[in-house]
C-alpha cells in the first residue's frame, strides 16, 4: 500500500538525530526482552536520553540459572545487555567498563581457577580492573566481593558473565532492591534511558500448550538452549514454582513502572521471541490499565521469519495473543486503546495475502507498510530503518 511515511524510511540525506547528546528527546517505551531491541537501542541513544525500556527478567538458563538458583533473584542477563546497549561509549573508561561487563569467563578452565580470577578483580589485581575509573574500579570490586563471599564454592563459574556477577553482587548489596540496583549500574555506564524490570519478583514463565501439557521455564520455551516445543502455545503464565504443575501468580505492577508507562510519548511492542520476550512483559496486572490511560501512539512490530514460540500462528491469532492480558486487565477498553498501530514490512505483508487488512480494520486499528528489510538486515529488520518509522510517529 501507498503510505505517506515511506519517506521517511527511504530518505537517508539527512541522518542527524534529533536529539544528539542532548538531555532531553522523547519518551520512547518499550516491553521487550533479549537481544532483538539491542541494535536499535544503540542508536536510539543518539536520539533520546528519555527511552524507557521494560525488561522480562524471567530467563531461566545459561548463567542466569546459576545466580538464580544461589541468591534467589530474577534473571538479569537480557537486562544487562540492554544497559550495555544503551551505555555511552563516547569516553574511553565508559568503552572500558563495557567490555568488562561484557566479558564471559573461560568455559575450559577449572572452577578453582575462574574463582581466582574473579578474586584478583575483586581485589583490583587485574589489569581490567585498574584502567578503570576510581568510582568503577571501587565498585566493581566491591560488587564482586558480595558475590565471592556468599557464593558456595562448587558453583559452575564456566561462562559466567561479568556484567551478571556485578549487577549480583550490587543486587544483594542493596537489600535485593533491584530498582536499585538498575539505577546504580545506570549511572557507572552512563547509560542514555532507563532500564526496568516489568517485575521486581523472582518468578517463572510457563505455558499451557494446547494439548494440555504445561511448560515451566524459559529456557525450555524459546527453542534456543533447548528443542523447539513441537505442540502450539495456548497461553502464558507467571509462577513461583520452577517445575512441574505449576500454578500461575499475579504479579503485579508496582506504581513507579506505571508512571513510567503514563509518562511515555509513544509505546512499543517490540519483536523478539513473541511470548517469553513480548507478552510475558504485559502478563502482571495494571499493565493494561495504564497503557490504555495513555493516549500517546502504541506500536506493535510483528515478528519476522519462524519464531518457534509462534508454532502455527497466524497474524490474528498472534494479534488475540497480545491483546488478551491486556484487555483482561482492562475489559472494556477497545483493542485500539491497547494497540493503535501496527507496522510491518512491506514485503512481508504482501506475502499475508490480505490478512493484515481484514484483521485491523475489524479493530479500527491502523498500519503502515514500509520498507524495514534490506540485503543486510535481512530476514530481520533494519534498525536505522525501523527507528525511522517510529519517530514519524512521534
Amino acid at each position: 500500500m501507498s503510505d505517506p511515511f515511506s519517506e521517511v524510511v527511504t530518505d537517508r540525506s539527512d541522518p542527524r538525530p534529533i536529539s544528539s547528546h542532548a538531555a532531553g528527546g522523547p519518551r520512547m517505551l518499550f516491553f521487550s526482552g533479549g537481544s532483538a531491541l539491542d541494535g536499535l537501542s544503540r542508536r536510539l541513544k543518539d536520539h533520546t536520553c528519555n527511552s524507557i525500556h521494560l525488561m522480562t527478567p524471567f530467563d531461566s538458563g545459561g548463567s542466569s540459572a546459576v545466580l538464580r538458583r544461589v541468591f534467589d533473584m530474577p534473571s538479569l542477563g537480557d537486562i544487562r545487555q540492554r544497559l550495555l546497549a544503551l551505555s555511552d561509549g563516547s569516553d574511553e573508561p565508559i568503552k572500558l567498563l563495557q567490555s568488562l561487563l561484557g566479558h564471559r569467563l573461560a568455559v575450559e578452565l577449572p572452577n578453582s581457577e575462574l574463582r581466582q580470577q574473579l578474586q584478583a578483580m575483586a581485589a583490583g589485581a587485574d589489569d581490567r580492573i585498574a584502567a578503570l575509573t576510581v568510582s568503577a574500579r571501587s565498585a566493581v570490586a566491591r560488587h564482586l566481593t558480595t558475590v565471592l563471599e556468599l557464593l558456595p564454592e562448587d558453583t559452575d563459574l564456566r561462562g559466567a558473565s561479568i556484567g551478571n556477577l556485578v549487577l549480583a553482587g550490587s543486587y544483594i548489596g542493596s537489600g535485593n532492591d533491584l530498582d536499585a540496583t538498575l539505577s546504580d549500574i545506570s549511572r557507572l555506564l552512563n547509560v542514555r534511558g532507563t532500564v526496568r524490570a516489568i517485575v521486581n519478583d523472582n518468578l517463572q514463565l510457563g505455558v499451557k500448550l494446547k494439548n494440555g501439557q504445561t511448560v515451566v521455564g524459559q529456557h525450555l520455551i524459546t527453542g534456543k538452549e533447548h528443542p523447539a516445543i513441537d505442540v502450539p502455545i495456548d497461553s502464558v503464565f507467571l509462577t513461583d514454582s520452577p517445575v512441574g504443575e505449576a500454578d500461575a501468580v499475579q504479579a503485579k505492577l508496582d506504581p513507579g513502572k506505571s508512571d513510567l508507562i503514563a509518562a511515555a510519548d509513544l509505546i512499543c511492542f517490540g519483536p523478539g521471541s513473541f511470548f517469553s520476550s513480548l507478552v510475558a512483559n504485559v502478563l502482571p496486572e495494571g499493565v493494561g490499565r495504564a497503557v490504555a490511560a495513555n493516549p500517546c501512539p502504541k506500536v506493535w512490530i510483528p515478528n519476522l521469519g519462524f519464531d518457534p514460540e509462534q508454532l502455527a500462528m497466524g497474524f490474528g491469532e498472534t494479534l488475540q495473543q497480545l491483546l488478551t492480558p491486556l484487555r483482561r486487565d482492562h475489559p472494556a477498553a477497545a483493542a485500539k486503546a491497547m494497540v493503535s498501530h501496527v507496522i510491518v514490512d512491506s514485503d512481508w505483508a504482501r506475502s499475508c495475502t490480505g490478512e493484515i487488512s481484514g484483521v485491523l480494520g475489524g479493530l479500527d486499528i491502523q498500519h503502515l507498510e514500509l520498507p524495514l528489510v534490506t540485503d543486510n538486515s535481512a530476514p530481520y529488520y533494519d534498525d536505522a530503518r525501523l527507528l525511522d518509522a517510529l519517530l514519524s510517529l512521534l
